[in-house]
């Protein structure tokens, strides 16, 4: 597409009344993405990010901070009195930047997250292919009920001689198949010259974009239609129930393309898996398992049920057994974590390494082919090769108000239930006998015990429990 020609307005002012939520519509998540993302998305392989202009207006500076990284355009839209009104506030952000037309304008709604780059472009060569001042998307869903309705001179050719709204629909009317998906191309200076005659004599006293189409008609210019490949691509959400349905869909068509790719993921429908996630072949996810935000997971590797993963990266042939939860850390391969292993952000795991159940990390690498196998928690630590850290270890590396470190070189052994008292340095291939409260460096090789020296007294117990007849 050439850039000068084409430009994309996205619908994102809204607020999403039935949705009742204080939050801004298009911010509203599916498949661990805001539904504006992936409008975005869609529009970035038609043109390049500062042809996009998205028109925001409720909660817009949160909309705006939400997508700023996308590079799109901003056009506020202070009062949300309807689709037209939209347009008429990118016309004068046109006017008063003094930004050239583009000779088309293609018009998308930033709560349709299924649209397809296909599908897009299906509109844009239709529309040029028909010399059309207006094309708009449309697409036959079982029960129409509810929709604004695209009228054809004849049901076989595109020719488009109206929008209805459903309420000013006539009763032969009503069984109109095609719905208007609020998808639009336009030739721009056709809109753009309409925009003024626009009035708010309807229902909800808006002004509205599809009357467009009859005007242009009117004049003599081509209004055609193309129907989307698939309804739910075009169906916004509108509901919180309508929006689960469309992350259902979402996460269906995710799960597919992993199982295509050779993932194996057993029960998908009870899986909960982000559609930036990305997983190597062979790998096997188990029912019940959670993948969210930008995880990476490799091959032959396999995730147990009951898992929750966000924004970690795992190599290959590691095994996750069930209940862990991870975040924001990254696992090398060979790795075998859990049952119930607890990663917190900056959690670096090492080759071969071994993080059992109810251990919790934060901020910790631990090396290749280490071991911290039972209820231990590991923060702001190094941890070197080949260390095993014993049941009921910890760093104790807060003071009430700063964070300490905690290292440990390759090679150390840590005896269960020691408290490591930051900061401190644990030499290589040192030992820390069972029990200790260790507050100072440990030299390489040594031995250390930090605990009070053990007192036997024999015949206590009898003659605690004599005194205690006697009284």
């Amino acid at each position: 597409m050439v850039s000068n020609e084409f430009a994309i307005a996205i619908m994102a002012a809204g607020k999403g009344t039935r949705l009742k939520s204080k939050h801004p519509k298009v911010l509203h998540e599916i498949g661990g993405r805001a539904l504006l993302l992936y409008v975005i998305a869609a529009a970035e392989t038609a043109v390049t990010p500062d042809h996009i202009y998205c028109i925001i207006g409720h909660e817009s500076e949160r909309v705006k901070v939400a997508v700023a990284a996308t590079g799109v355009q901003f056009v506020l839209q202070p009062e949300q009195r309807g689709t037209g009104h939209a347009i008429q506030m990118l016309k004068a952000d046109f006017e008063r930047s003094g930004t050239p037309l583009p000779k088309h304008l293609l018009v998308l709604s930033g709560d349709v997250p299924l649209i397809r780059p296909e599908t897009i472009a299906t509109v844009r060569d239709t529309h040029l292919r028909e010399r059309a001042a207006m094309t708009i998307l449309t697409a036959v869903p079982t029960d129409p009920t509810g929709y604004g309705r695209v009228l054809r001179a004849n049901p076989k050719k595109p020719e488009v001689t109206a929008i209805v709204e459903q309420k000013s629909l006539t009763p032969d009317q009503l069984s109109a198949p095609e719905i208007n998906s609020g998808i639009y191309c336009f030739e721009t200076q056709a809109l753009f010259s309409k925009l003024d005659a626009l009035n708010t004599n309807n229902a909800h006293g808006e002004f509205y974009l599809t009357d467009i189409a009859a005007m242009l008609v009117a004049e003599g210019k081509r209004v055609v239609a193309v129907k989307a490949h698939s309804v739910d691509e075009v169906l916004g959400a509108n509901t919180i129930a309508e929006m689960m349905h469309l992350d259902a869909a979402m996460r269906l068509a995710t799960a597919r393309r992993l199982m295509d790719s050779g993932v194996t993921i057993f029960r998908p429908e009870t899986c909960v898996i982000d559609s930036a996630v990305t997983i190597g072949p062979d790998t096997v996810i188990e029912p019940y398992v959670q993948l969210l935000g930008a995880t990476q997971i490799g091959s032959d590797s396999r995730i147990r049920s009951y898992s929750v993963i966000q924004n970690c990266t795992i190599g290959n042939n590691v095994t996750v057994l069930n209940g862990c939860v991870f975040d924001d850390s990254d696992i090398a391969d060979n790795a075998i974590l859990g049952p119930y292993s607890r990663l917190r952000p900056e959690s670096h795991i090492g080759e071969g390494a071994h993080i059992g159940n109810f251990v919790e990390t934060k901020k910790t690498t631990i090396g290749k082919g280490s071991k911290a196998s039972h209820l231990s928690y590991l923060g702001d630590a190094i941890i070197g090769a080949g260390v095993n850290i014993g049941a009921g270890t910890i760093t104790c590396n807060y003071d009430g108000v700063h964070k300490h470190r905690t290292t440990i070189g390759d090679g150390a052994f840590i005896g269960s239930d020691s408290n490591l008292v930051a900061p401190i340095n644990i030499g290589a291939g040192s030992y820390i006998a069972a029990g200790s409260s260790i507050t100072e460096d440990v030299p390489d090789g040594a031995l250390a015990l930090g605990r009070s020296r053990q007192t036997n007294k024999p015949g206590w117990v009898a003659a605690r429990k004599a005194a205690k007849q006697k009284a």
